[in-house]
């Protein structure tokens, strides 16, 4: 109420941006529902502020529609589309209000572009109150013998309306459509510009109004497209336009409109660049009801055979345009990689992979600023493995302010999961930095807009501020960047503590853990620039099996996606703190460690362990003793890796921790092992030896070949590994000489003994496995580099071949020797020339070596520590 009356102060006072305070005075009242406040203010006096006669028409149509005005709302809304004949949202508020449909606004639709996906949250019109009359005594009939109480009743209610005239509705729906149909064409023959949609689009959306209410057929729908195909259908946005209208349509109708539209092309339209862009949008059609992907291998080879070619054959049309703007059918390449990765996953010949990303490699070289390639390409190569390449490209997108939030989700997920920890870094520091930044000049901007009385700025400012606070990224980037600080220093307990002790010992990161709960997490990534084969960021349809999807649609799994990335939060908050109350508690276990008060430290640090142990096994949906239990399956053999499902760095964590938990502990693990620690120690080992093994073992040897398993290598590395590594440094060291060293009691002693013996056994079986990773390592870095890059390109078929992967290329390599300056233009020539297959596999197998240097970085850093380890553990 006290922002309501300063802002009615404000308009009454005519100040220099009354109108700003005027519409936010009127939000307000429409937010309380006061339309009719709202109503007489904007008809009044203060109305007149409103200068632009066309944004006090909208703001009248909406309050007279929230009211239930229904028919002078109509009335608003056609004086707008004669003012405004292309506006496609107020069409469809002026379509609402026809057919007394709210749905539009209680959705809130947004002011956008000419968008026909609006229209799919247009639903069937509400019922109006005579239809409510019409079926109130059915429902009383299902009511009366459901509740068995009075059949006779029921049947009288039945007699009385058995003669009522259902036709009356149907009369005034048509009556209705008819309106607006005759309104429309009326548009039509006003509207001279031949690139206003909305009038003609809108036949489309009455046409499927009609279908939704029973009244139309598929036969109207297809006429109406074919007519909007025959103006529109060179715009690169028609297929967008229709998607909604297609979806109506049967399976049939949609065969029968693709004929129709490829009945087309057997007379070209006479300009070419009109003629290129209706042959793109028949490929877009096709990719968007499926039956491109519903075609047999051999001909979905000749479909990407034929977009290239057509691509090819575009290229004079752009040789006078400025690198900089758009060439003409660009789109092409896009669509041909999309068939190839759909090929690719179809027949797994890996081929097909390796041409998607030479046709791609093809388009940068003649034009270096196409965004859409650049991500696609980021993806290929990020699910071949050869991450350097991926984030070479993500930089290349030069992501600056706010697209570092809606962005930077295309590489952050791979990134955290690499070796390539410098580049990391760089990227959390730069996301964050936006972040603090905006957050620390928020405030100065919100008091700057509301000086200069620009009130709908304060209100944006305020809620973009609070959805970037409640950000998903910005939440997994504060603790990851934590995580990967503790990482890099894991390898020198030392440092290792005083990382810990920046982070307050993990404390704080709990509290955040501890908040997640219940918070409200807001997704602003842009999912719409993703490929199909990887809709979100935890899905990736090309690591499953082919699922034979004629469409990939994207996926919009707020809810589900939200509590996976609270849990996957949750679990890594906890680390830091793990961290360190695990280096505490194997310290506390070989000495004696009194606090001033004269309790032990150990008691209290054992406890907070043991809860955090318990909290992180309910996270991975099992009790504290069920979770042991599963854990010491699968180290003896009795359960398979499978148990751990996809959380598999998750369980090993949990075991190591388990394992400096059960150091210092005097409660019973199993009543049946020991519990000097010797039993858990083998457990962590075991477990860590067999995974990694297994992991190497299950990655081919080619260079080219796809690593799905390399980035859960190195997280078993960098992670579970590290923090064991960190249990046994710290064993080691509180076992060293001191010159205040006390003498110990006999079972002290043993149990001493017993834990190093534990400790010598995990640094020798820890160095080993890491010496084996290494090896592995640089029998990839060795391979001599003509062969890896022979292994690539003898990935793609021989010319001579009919089938198989290699048309596509065929088709590029062919190109360069028949290009012609005159034709193509001197930048294009230029351009091609430089463009070479053997470059491109060249590239891939340098970016491979360098993501293995970085990995093979950190693997002899880590067995140099052990082996400082082991000399330290023979002097004891």
């Amino acid at each position: 109420m006290l922002a309501e009356g300063l802002l009615k102060k404000h308009v009454a006072s005519h100040s220099l941006h009354e109108p700003e305070a005027l519409i936010v005075y009127i939000s307000i009242l429409e937010q309380q529902a006061r339309y009719g406040d709202a109503l007489e203010i904007l008809s009044g006096k203060l109305g007149s502020l409103l200068i632009i006669e066309v944004d006090k028409l909208r703001i009248q149509g909406r309050l007279l529609a929230r009211s239930g005005d229904y028919a002078t709302g109509a009335d608003i809304y056609e004086k707008i589309l004669e003012l405004c004949p292309d506006d496609w949202e107020c069409f469809l508020h002026y379509l609402g209000c026809l057919l007394e449909d709210g749905s539009s606004w209680s959705n809130g639709v947004h002011n956008d572009p000419i968008n026909p996906q609006k229209s799919v949250d247009c639903k069937v019109s509400q019922l109006p109150d005579e239809v409510v009359h019409i079926y109130y005594p059915y429902i009383l009939y299902v009511v009366c013998i459901f509740c068995c109480t009075c059949i006779l009743l029921a049947d009288l209610f039945m007699t009385f309306y058995a003669d009522f005239d259902f036709c009356n509705l149907d009369v005034q729906f048509h009556s209705r459509i008819s309106t607006s149909l005759a309104f429309v064409k009326k548009l039509q023959a006003d509207t001279s510009d031949d690139f206003i949609r909305c009038p003609y689009l809108a036949i489309l959306e009455i046409e499927r109004r009609k279908q939704l209410h029973g009244k139309g057929n598929d036969d109207d729908i297809v006429e109406a497209l074919m007519l909007y195909f025959l103006k529109f259908g060179h715009l690169a946005s028609f297929s967008s336009d229709v998607e909604a209208f297609l979806q109506v349509l049967s399976p049939d109708k949609k065969t029968e409109f693709l004929a129709k539209l490829m009945k087309t092309l057997d007379s070209p339209a006479t300009v070419p660049t009109k003629a290129l862009g209706q042959s793109i949008t028949i490929f877009k059609i096709q990719e968007l009801t499926g039956n491109l992907y519903k075609l047999p291998v051999l001909e979905l080879e000749s479909c990407a055979v034929q977009m290239v070619k057509m691509y090819c054959k575009s290229l004079p049309l752009s040789k006078d345009l400025d690198p900089q703007e758009s060439m003409h059918g660009e789109e092409l390449l896009s669509m041909v990689c999309n068939v190839l990765v759909q090929l690719f996953w179809r027949t797994r010949h890996l081929g097909y992979f390796i041409e998607a990303i030479m046709v791609l490699e093809f388009g940068l070289t003649i034009r270096r600023y196409i965004w859409q390639y650049k991500i696609l390409l980021l993806h290929l190569y990020s699910h071949l493995g050869v991450i350097s390449l991926a984030y070479e490209w993500y930089k290349s997108l030069d992501m600056k302010n706010i697209l570092m939030e809606t962005v930077s989700h295309h590489i952050l997920p791979q990134m955290l999961a690499s070796p390539l920890w410098g580049d990391l870094n760089n990227l959390l520091k730069d996301y964050l930095k936006f972040m603090d930044d905006h957050f620390r000049e928020s405030a100065d901007l919100t008091f700057l807009a509301y000086r200069h009385r620009n009130y709908s700025k304060v209100i944006e400012f305020v809620q973009f501020k609070e959805r970037l606070q409640r950000s998903n990224q910005y939440l997994v980037a504060r603790v990851e960047t934590s995580v990967l600080q503790l990482k890099q220093k894991a390898d020198n307990i030392e440092e290792e503590e005083d990382v810990l002790k920046n982070l307050n010992s993990g404390v704080h990161f709990v509290e955040l853990s501890n908040e997640i709960g219940s918070k409200t997490l807001t997704f602003n990534e842009d999912f719409h620039s993703r490929p199909w084969w990887t809709p979100t960021t935890e899905k990736n349809y090309l690591l499953g099996p082919f699922e034979g999807l004629s469409y990939c649609p994207k996926e919009n799994l707020t809810k589900e996606r939200e509590e996976n990335v609270r849990r996957v939060v949750e679990k890594k908050s906890l680390l830091p703190r793990m961290i360190y109350l695990s280096i505490h508690s194997a310290s506390a276990s070989l000495k004696e460690s009194v606090e001033e008060n004269g309790s032990k430290s150990g008691s209290k640090i054992s406890s907070e362990l043991k809860f955090l142990l318990e909290h992180h096994a309910k996270m991975l949906g099992y009790s504290l003793s069920d979770a042991v239990e599963v854990v010491m399956g699968v180290s003896s053999g009795v359960k398979s890796f499978e148990a751990f499902g996809s959380d598999e760095i998750d369980w090993i964590n949990f075991a190591v921790f388990l394992n400096a938990w059960n150091l210092n502990s005097h409660e019973p693990l199993q009543p049946d092992r020991d519990q000097c620690g010797r039993g858990i120690w083998h457990v962590v080992d075991t477990l860590l030896v067999k995974y990694i093994s297994e992991k190497i073992k299950s990655m081919e040897s080619l260079v080219c070949s796809p690593r799905v398993d390399l980035p859960i290598l190195v997280q078993l590395v960098t992670e579970p590994l590290a923090w064991h590594g960190l249990v046994i440094q710290s064993c080691v060291r509180s076992s060293l000489p001191s010159g205040k060293k006390k003498k110990k009691g006999g079972s002290m002693d043993q149990h001493s003994s017993l834990v190093l013996n534990g400790v010598r056994d995990s640094i020798q079986s820890l160095c080993d496995i890491l010496k084996e990773v290494a090896k592995w390592i640089r029998g990839q870095i060795d391979r001599p580099e003509d062969e890896s890059v022979e292994n690539i390109l003898s990935s793609l078929r021989k010319k001579e071949q009919d089938e198989g992967p290699g048309r596509v290329f065929h088709v590029l390599e062919s190109l360069i020797p028949s290009i012609n300056e005159a034709e193509h233009g001197g930048r294009i020539c230029q351009e091609l020339k430089t463009w070479s297959a053997l470059d491109v596999a060249r590239k891939i197998v340098t970016g491979d070596s360098t993501l293995f240097s970085q990995f093979l970085n950190i693997c002899e850093s880590k067995i140099k520590s052990f082996q400082a380890l082991k000399q330290q553990i023979a002097q004891i």
